[in-house]
């Protein structure tokens, strides 16, 4: 809709209020692995696409759906209709190929899977403070993941994909020259373990998670073929002390506890580290106004929806409790899009 002066347009309003529109169509092309396919051949006409993934709509409902992927930045097309060629993006080859070692897809897969379907009772949550995924019914999130195999494989690669980009990022933006091991806290597949090792051949790192990451972890490591200067912990932060390190990171860690459980994980790391070392926290990090990273704040009520009580924060939230615990300063390095790593010194 064309504005005219001051006039008011619906326009942000539609945007946003169809949003899960444009998140399905990406989402489900994750899903049928479009990207991972198209790699493959390099370019693909809508005919062979729509006869690979056995799709049964007609002609005219593959090409809007492949030009939908297209004008959203996802696809490269040349040509028109049935005369089209898709390939993809130098974004989608490089995050969505299935068979790269920077596939991010992970996340998207979860989201579709497990999160799309919760974040329909948002409304439900925000009314209760209840948790409203596998744990809607009584227990526990991690419980409930950790109990099924299949569900535990895909929430680890998620919280890998969802932070491929800022691990690559920190690998390289943080001063490692004064450091020589690292531990990843919730290590997950010891992707950032590993992003660093292979950034800064000096680091030695550990990715410490719970007993059932560890097979997974280990795969991954193999993957990257750096198990001389990258090893796979067992270990639970709630009860088992963090092992010392002169840089413990935490990604995505904080973000699933309420203040007081926040401050206790902190006090760990703090008592993990030599002085002068840095403890680091990778998350979407709202901006002190709360108005700029809307990805911070769509997370922060993610948080409801996965634990009740999880919640993320901004970074004047992260300095008051990096003072209580004892750290001596902070600092905050963006990170790949919406997220940092909020860095405190001993």
């Amino acid at each position: 809709m064309e504005q005219h002066g001051n006039l008011p347009t619906p326009e942000n309003i539609m945007k946003i209020g169809t949003g899960f529109w444009a998140s399905k169509i990406l989402l489900s092309a994750v899903r049928f692995q479009i990207f991972t396919t198209i790699s493959q051949s390099k370019t693909m006409s809508a005919a062979e696409i729509k006869s690979h993934l056995g799709l049964k709509c007609s002609d005219r409902n593959t090409y809007d759906y492949l030009d939908a992927l297209t004008a959203f930045g996802f696809l490269n097309r040349e040509g028109l209709l049935e005369k089209a060629k898709y390939s993809n993006t130098i974004d989608t080859d490089f995050f969505l190929d299935k068979n790269k070692p920077s596939y991010i897809g992970g996340m998207l897969e979860m989201l579709n899977n497990r999160l799309y379907q919760f974040w329909g009772n948002l409304e439900d949550g925000l009314l209760s403070g209840l948790p409203q995924n596998e744990a809607k019914k009584g227990g526990n999130l991690f419980d409930a993941l950790y109990s099924d195999a299949d569900r535990l494989k895909e929430f680890t690669h998620a919280m890998s994909g969802i932070q491929m980009g800022n691990f690559m990022a920190f690998s390289q933006a943080f001063d490692f020259s004064k450091y020589r091991t690292l531990v990843d806290v919730g290590g997950s597949a010891g992707l950032l373990s590993l992003m660093v090792a292979k950034n800064q051949v000096h680091m030695n790192c550990i990715t410490l998670d719970l007993p059932p990451i560890e097979p997974i972890a280990n795969a991954t490591i193999e993957q990257f073929q750096l198990s001389d200067r990258v090893k796979a912990a067992k270990g639970d932060f709630f009860h088992d002390e963090i092992p010392k390190a002169d840089v413990v990171v935490m990604g995505n860690i904080l973000h699933d506890w309420d203040e007081e459980t926040k401050i206790m994980l902190m006090q760990k790391a703090y008592d993990a580290l030599p002085s002068g070392g840095a403890f680091v926290a990778i998350e979407g990090v709202i901006d002190d106004e709360r108005i700029k990273n809307i990805f911070g704040l769509m997370m922060s009520l993610n948080m409801l929806i996965e634990t009740g009580k999880g919640f993320d924060y901004t970074f004047a939230d992260f300095n008051k409790w990096a003072n209580k615990v004892g750290f001596r300063s902070t600092k905050l390095t963006p990170l790949a899009g919406p997220s940092s790593a909020a860095i405190a010194y001993k």
